[in-house]
């Protein structure tokens, strides 16, 4: 094989070691001019492979434009008014340094292309370490065909069309052959699919060593983003988009279909299935909180089980969960409010109470009829500001005789699993006790409420799911103790809900029921037909795909909540400028009182143009490669 020259870069990343998951390094060794060093034995081979999962994005971090550059997180001024994520929620991205790319190396979180000509040289090389198993070599080059496959879809879901990078130029090349040209959508799905087929056969069902590869991947996992990027590249989007009928390549081919094709639907459902049946297999299952004690409320327990499908860790329901970028304490306290006992001005810096849901998220979930509140014929919903007391019904989601909104009242149970607000029940954090749990207090001057600069929700709400129930504030010291979790990239709701909206835009609603019913049942609400038949002022919505479309959606946004899901759902169903052009309306949290609390304000405006749907190329990418075609409206 020709020696090919490369240029290493020395990290030592320690990954996600919590637990009974044990330490997988990433060590790409310093003072090798040639691959034959790198990949000289197994334990070499290895870190090398280390170094390509080093390479998948901060999923828990601010750089992920998912998580606080949509509408479900608005953090006040003072913390993020320089941060990128906040930037783009504005309506400030550009040309000249793209935030949170990852194309390039102008303004990017990291130059995804560097990973692809990683994996290229991995696939390559990984024949020659002498002390290489076959069984080891045939599941190594599996995951690295899927991490390729992974980036791909990345920078796809991103940009858009992007160039397909089967193998890695050689250094004699040209300068003309480094001048890539971008591939269609379709034509870079039928690439990662093809690279997904070649790997799930030789990917493990599960993770037999937990100690040492959690983490990795498995072959549920693979087929899940397998059935992600179909449905991804079905939708909306990318499959007979109008607005892109000038997009073409220099050859005047279309980049992205604008003519519908029901048929890609029809894949997406089949590949859904083959990756619900792989997690079956595998023993996936919904999350449900097990080993209560007798005297917890079977809302509790509801309410746990939301919860923990995400915070706990490495549990049935997680698919593919980021071991190198988990949810520890810094993202926990971000979402924690301050309920502690005793709190003080001394220890009540160790969390920073800013990550907070706008009134529109908490507007979004389902009436306690898990109907929208709008449709709901038995809620109140035009007088949802005023206050009301809450009454000794209520005493699972809020103190007995607190006065709240009544947009704070009634609600399904993932409103209260997933939110933190004034009064709110906060189970958990010490008090393992329905009867004495904590509450949140939240006007100005209360514990939870503004006490300084920068440590206060702007909503007055915060994002408890994303929160272990488990953590403690401490109230002597100054400490916060948190259990880190893998941060969920899929679950399997994640993929019964992809199932089911496959299937209605494929054939039709009613062989999509029963999959957003497991997720419905989970979360203590009756089914969709029933629910709508009884309680919904649109009784006859889920019989039509185009009203079943609207409630799978709603589903979706309200079960994945807070989990990098809704940020690129928006956009491959083009209702990202319904949803990011609007004013961001929260409580007066600067009111000390009922009265002047509970009052709607607003605290900024979303921003979003048609432009925004896909990521600039940095201007200085376009000029050094010609070949290049901007993305519309760049």
């Amino acid at each position: 094989m020709k020696i090919k020259l490369i240029k290493f870069i020395v990290s030592l990343s320690l990954v996600f070691s919590m637990g009974s998951c044990g330490d997988f390094i990433d060590v790409v060794p310093d003072n090798i001019a040639v691959i034959e060093g790198a990949f000289e034995t197994r334990e070499s081979a290895l870190r090398f492979l280390a170094t390509l999962y080093n390479y998948l994005p901060p999923y828990s971090s601010i750089n992920n434009p998912a998580l606080a550059a949509g509408d479900e997180i608005s953090v006040n001024d003072n913390v993020s008014r320089n941060w990128q994520s906040r930037i783009i929620s504005r309506g400030g991205q550009n040309v000249t340094s793209p935030s949170l790319g990852y194309w390039g190396n102008t303004g990017t979180v990291s130059n995804m292309f560097i990973a692809l000509r990683d994996c290229n040289i991995f696939l390559d090389n990984v024949d020659r370490p002498f002390n290489l198993t076959e069984t080891e070599k045939v599941k190594w080059i599996a995951e690295a065909k899927f991490l390729k496959a992974y980036f791909h879809f990345y920078l796809m879901r991103m940009y858009g069309p992007i160039p397909i990078i089967r193998e890695n130029i050689e250094v004699s090349s040209g300068v003309e052959a480094v001048r890539v040209r971008r591939n269609s959508v379709d034509e870079v799905t039928d690439y990662i699919v093809e690279l997904l087929d070649e790997a799930i056969p030789d990917l493990p069902l599960i993770i037999e060593d937990r100690g040492l590869e959690l983490g990795r991947i498995t072959a549920p996992a693979a087929a899940a983003i397998k059935a992600k990027v179909l449905v991804t590249s079905a939708s909306p989007l990318f499959n007979g988009n109008s607005d892109y009928s000038n997009f073409l390549d220099h050859e005047g081919n279309n980049f992205i279909s604008t003519t519908f094709d029901e048929t890609k639907w029809v894949r997406a459902a089949e590949a859904c299935k083959e990756a619900i049946d792989l997690a079956h297999e595998a023993g996936h299952l919904l999350y449900r909180f097990e080993g209560a004690p007798s005297d917890w409320s079977d809302t509790t327990v509801v309410k746990l089980s939301v919860r923990g499908s995400v915070t706990e860790r490495w549990n049935d329901e997680l698919i593919w969960g980021s071991s190198d970028s988990p949810a520890g304490g810094e993202l926990q306290s971000w979402a924690q409010a301050k309920i502690a006992p005793g709190l003080t001005a001394e220890n009540r810096e160790s969390t920073q109470s800013w990550w907070s849901p706008p009134l529109q998220i908490a507007e979004m979930f389902y009436s306690e009829n898990g109907v929208p509140i709008d449709e709901d014929v038995s809620y109140n919903y035009a007088d949802r500001y005023e206050v009301a007391e809450a009454g000794i019904a209520h005493k699972h989601y809020v103190q007995p005789g607190f006065n709240t909104a009544r947009l704070n009242l009634n609600r399904e149970i993932r409103f209260y699993a997933s939110l933190g607000f004034d009064g709110g029940v906060w189970f958990g954090h010490g008090v393992n006790s329905d009867d004495n749990a904590l509450i949140v207090e939240g006007k100005r001057g209360e514990k939870a409420g503004r006490l300084d600069a920068n440590r206060w929700s702007q909503s007055g709400y915060w994002a408890k799911k994303l929160v272990y129930y488990e953590n403690v504030q401490a109230t002597s010291g100054s400490g916060y103790t948190s259990r880190a979790y893998p941060f969920p990239i899929v679950r399997l709701a994640d993929l019964y809900l992809m199932y089911a909206e496959a299937l209605n835009e494929s054939s039709g609603p009613s062989s999509a029921y029963e999959w957003i019913d497991l997720v419905r049942e989970r979360a203590g609400l009756q089914g969709v037909l029933q629910s709508w038949s009884e309680f919904s002022n649109q009784p006859s919505k889920p019989t039509t795909q185009e009203g079943f479309r609207e409630i799978l959606q709603n589903e979706r946004m309200i079960e994945l909540v807070f989990e990098g899901q809704r940020f690129w759902d928006l956009r491959r169903w083009k209702r990202a400028a319904e949803f990011l052009n609007r004013d961001i309306q929260a409580w007066n949290v600067e009111g000390e009182t009922t009265a002047s609390y509970y009052n709607v304000i607003n605290v900024g405006t979303y921003k979003f143009l048609n432009r925004d749907y896909l990521w600039p190329i940095a201007e200085e990418d376009l000029i050094a490669n010609s070949n290049l075609v901007q993305n519309p409206g760049w």
